[in-house]
């Protein structure tokens, strides 16, 4: 098969990751929906975000183990099958049963397929031919902000247009994207990825690499850098420019993504030229001076800058980390990435939580919260150098 046939791969890669964004963008914007439309206390809106999360993870873990005895066809078949189950499910089930656990399965549906989707979808694009590995993941994971940006703004355009309870109408709208993209994988060629066939490197073999643990610890600070600002975005907007929820919505995450997927397809541009371990230290610098920024400034257009900057800052952490990683451990295959992805989305719960506990001991204030997540771009900076040391000089 000849390397041209790949290209169907790698775009439908990159709509995989726009299910993603999908998958953990679209239900949030329904939250204060289902509150007033069913009666859900937000106690347990909040068990709806927790059991997203906990499922994601337990598909991180077990895909190490099953992925490669069923097959990335039909592993990927399957998570966009999952995805269009529980988005639809979400406009379905609450009327079928009762409406909290019909919001509940439909949760668990989709994380199955978003979980499965994180760790299917990076080794593919991985193992494709390419002339430049790290910059196809650079590309591929700005699909995801992309995505995230284009989901945020059509549904809120959407149910500005047609009203609040059009909503279902929108979930089943949205379930037909991961419906063409399971369609599409079921025929699109796969390449062989390291770990089908028994040809990959066995999980305790992985953890008992120091470059596994070194590069766990840089993903999971990718992780806690991005998201401790993403996740508050617009609560911080909304705080600190004193602007409605809608326009909180738009100006901090939508501002947050577009500049983190414009860093990516500018790290995708630069990765064959520059040593990715020292870029991405630069970017940790960077990302401690956003939160700085943000928390600090008196002025708050600064502040927000300041969140489009962590956004700027954080784009190349992630794949940047995929990148290295699977350079460093060519025969890690998906047991590799299952652990990767694993430790990431620790990094994506950690950084969040650390964020609104500290912000809630301080009286409820989101700028006294926001300086301590730099611990996470600053524990990057130092493991970008162990990296250095472990792998060699040359991480490109």
């Amino acid at each position: 098969m000849t390397d041209k046939n790949y290209k169907h791969t790698i775009l439908a890669s990159y709509g995989g990751y726009i299910t993603q964004a999908v998958v953990n963008n679209f239900a949030p914007l329904l939250f204060l929906i289902f509150q007033d439309v069913f009666g859900i206390p937000l106690e347990q809106i909040t068990l709806l975000v927790t059991v997203n999360f906990m499922v994601q993870l337990a598909v991180d873990l077990l895909s190490a183990k099953f992925v490669d005895k069923i097959g990335y066809r039909k592993a990927l078949v399957g998570a966009h099958i999952f995805a269009c189950a529980g988005i639809a499910g979400l406009a379905v089930l609450p009327g079928l049963t009762a409406p909290f656990p019909g919001l509940m399965t439909s949760v668990v549906l989709y994380a199955i397929g978003g979980g499965l989707t994180e760790v299917l979808i990076s080794p593919l694009v991985e193992a494709c031919p390419s002339d430049n590995k790290a910059g196809a993941m650079g590309l591929l994971h700005s699909f995801y902000c992309w995505g995230s940006v284009v989901t945020v703004l059509l549904s809120t355009l959407f149910l500005w247009c047609f009203g609040k309870n059009s909503w279902s109408f929108l979930a089943v709208l949205w379930a037909v994207f991961p419906a063409v993209m399971a369609v599409v994988f079921s025929w699109v060629p796969i390449p062989y990825i390291a770990g089908e066939c028994g040809g990959g490197m066995k999980l305790r073999e992985l953890l008992c690499s120091k470059v596994f643990w070194v590069m766990a610890v840089l993903i999971l600070c990718a992780g806690g850098s991005e998201l401790a600002m993403s996740q508050w975005a617009s609560a911080f907007a909304e705080s600190a420019l004193g602007v409605p929820k809608m326009v909180g919505d738009l100006l901090g995450p939508c501002f947050f993504a577009v500049l983190m997927g414009t860093s990516r397809v500018v790290y995708a541009k630069l990765s064959a030229k520059i040593d990715i371990m020292k870029y991405m230290r630069w970017c940790g610098v960077l990302c401690i001076f956003s939160y700085m920024l943000a928390a600090f400034s008196p002025v708050p257009l600064l502040s927000l800058i300041g969140c489009g900057l962590c956004g700027f800052s954080v784009g190349a952490m992630w794949p940047g980390t995929y990148s290295s990683a699977a350079q460093a451990l060519p025969r890690g295959g998906t047991a590799l990435f299952a652990l990767l992805a694993l430790a990431g989305d620790s990094g994506c719960s950690g950084g969040p939580t650390l964020v609104g506990m500290i912000s809630g001991a301080m009286g409820g204030v989101l700028r006294s919260g926001l300086p301590f997540a730099a611990i996470f771009p600053a524990t990057l900076v130092v493991f970008t150098i162990a990296a250095e040391r472990i792998t060699g000089k040359n991480t490109r």
